[in-house]
């Protein structure tokens, strides 16, 4: 994800990492050279020409924003959905390991809340490459002991089997007599939680946006990009290819950003930032129970984290 600081007005007609514009550009082109060709024979294909003024552009181009921007509504909210799960989980891991530091019968220090500050860890770290389908296992090998993280790497969901393992070591400090009932029934209300974050996050990127929707709006906005020089092309002449270039990439544009941000957990530069705010999760639960904390990677050059 592209995080830059506040540009002004003029900044901003020049940016270019994290736009889409690199991405469309020979889009755009092409768009141009019909235009420049459209202009040139004033409309005339072969000896026939094309019947299209702007009237009609003009009312399809407003019932296209409105699709574009119900298109829009719709890939922003699960953007901000995933975005506020990955918010619930940061307080949820917070919750539980203070829980486990103050309230687990364990000294803070101890090698037993250490090995559960590790299992909370992993579980940031896995449903990180979970949702990116990546593979986790040099996190697991840094964070797990050799044997669990080996067993962990075997399942396919590996945040509830990290999940499941967190809920041993509470069951265990109980037969151990070092919880009781309501100290356990408050862990177990924060498990439930995060569950329920897995949940979330693994419906957002199972059941994408219905794949008809795509397509009717991707060809609905070239359709409408590559014929608008034909309408144009009577009414502002030499202007044609400028203005349709404009309009082309207006929509266009739009039409690619809503393809980036329906898919929240993505790399795209407009994606969820799930590295860092995984090393954000990993950085305040050491600090909580007073471990170094490692020195991550850098961001990207342009405020990209990724």
């Amino acid at each position: 994800m592209i995080i830059r600081p506040k540009y002004n007005w003029f900044q901003m007609l020049f940016v270019w990492e994290g736009s889409v514009l690199p991405q469309i550009l020979p889009r755009l082109f092409l768009l141009f050279v019909l235009s420049v060709v459209v202009t040139y024979y004033h409309g005339t294909i072969f000896q026939y020409r094309i019947p299209l003024t702007a009237a009609p552009f003009t009312l399809f181009g407003v019932a296209l924003a409105i699709f574009l921007g119900f298109y829009n509504t719709v890939s922003y909210d699960r953007f901000w959905e995933g975005r506020k799960l990955w918010g619930s989980l940061l307080n949820d891991s917070r919750s539980l390991a203070r829980q486990a530091l103050t309230m687990s019968g364990y000294p803070p220090n101890s090698a037993e809340v250490a090995h559960f500050m590790q299992l909370l860890i992993a579980c940031t770290h896995t449903l990180r490459h979970q949702l990116r389908l990546t593979n986790p296992s040099a996190e697991l090998q840094r964070l797990l002991p050799p044997h669990l993280a080996d067993a962990v790497q075997q399942a396919h969901f590996k945040p509830i089997m990290l999940l499941r393992e967190m809920g041993r070591w509470v069951q265990q400090a109980r037969a151990a007599g070092l919880l009781d009932t309501n100290t356990q029934l408050a862990f177990d209300q924060n498990f439930n939680k995060l569950s329920d974050i897995v949940g979330g996050c693994e419906r957002l990127a199972s059941t994408p946006v219905p794949y008809t929707y795509s397509v009717l709006l991707h060809r609905t906005v070239y359709l409408y990009c590559f014929l608008l020089p034909f309408g144009l092309v009577e009414s502002i002449t030499w202007a044609t290819p400028l203005v349709v270039v404009f309009i082309g990439y207006t929509f266009m544009a739009l039409d690619a950003i809503i393809s980036e941000i329906e898919e929240p957990f993505g790399t795209q530069p407009n994606d969820l930032a799930l590295n860092s705010m995984s090393y954000m999760i990993e950085t305040t639960l050491r600090e909580m129970a007073g471990q170094p904390v490692p020195e991550w990677p850098a961001p990207h050059t342009g405020y990209r984290f990724d």
